[in-house]
């Protein structure tokens, strides 16, 4: 994460709705002094912790029940021209939103990793309207049991949120107005978006 506190993003309530809506993240731990990473959809559960799964298969899931693990959620993301701040002797920097969760990870029973799937498939779901949600209810019972023997869940127990959210601060008002016009000449609405937010 950035070290500077100009780029800090403190509120807890927009982190975790953040991750809730952004739902994917590079999982990390260190085995025999080695880092070893995944990719995971990931939601936070009523209780706090912040679940995801993996493939039976994956290299990692073997590793991790009681594994302490940084899990990286990684939003809009774009490069910034130092031209376009309209002033002389800037450099190209990159923009970015994203929360780091740490904690110490748990496997999940089968109840809990079927609330897992069904609640993954909620919240997206419910982004597809008015398409009629799809659920697990849909499937042949048996096909299901087939699939969900296949992947192992994880909650990250009691996780640590951490975020970065660096989209200019440390430049002057006018300087970021004239990125943000920048962007939206090339095409760049949802970034122009997100650092008119911050303005």
């Amino acid at each position: 994460m950035h070290p500077s506190s100009k780029f800090a993003w403190g509120d807890a309530t927009e982190m975790r709705a953040f991750v809730n809506r952004t739902a994917f993240a590079q999982i990390v731990i260190v085995a025999d002094g080695k880092p070893v990473s995944a990719q995971a959809p990931l939601v936070i559960a009523p209780d706090g912790s912040v679940r995801f799964h993996l493939s039976r298969a994956n290299r990692l899931t073997p590793l991790l029940d009681g594994a302490q693990v940084l899990a990286s959620v990684i939003g809009t993301h774009f490069y910034v021209s130092p031209d376009w701040y309209g002033t002389k002797d800037q450099v190209p920097t990159w923009n970015y939103r994203l929360v780091e969760i740490e904690g110490t990870a748990r496997g999940l029973d089968e109840p809990e990793l079927r609330d897992l799937l069904d609640r993954l498939s909620a919240v997206h779901e419910a982004q597809l309207a008015p398409k009629p949600a799809w659920t697990s209810g849909k499937m042949d019972p048996r096909q299901l049991d087939r699939m969900v023997r296949a992947i192992a869940g994880f909650a990250i127990q009691d996780p640590r949120l951490g975020g970065a959210l660096k989209m200019g601060q440390n430049k002057l008002e006018a300087e970021r107005r004239a990125a943000i016009a920048a962007l939206r000449a090339i095409g760049k609405q949802a970034e122009a978006d997100e650092m008119e937010a911050l303005l």
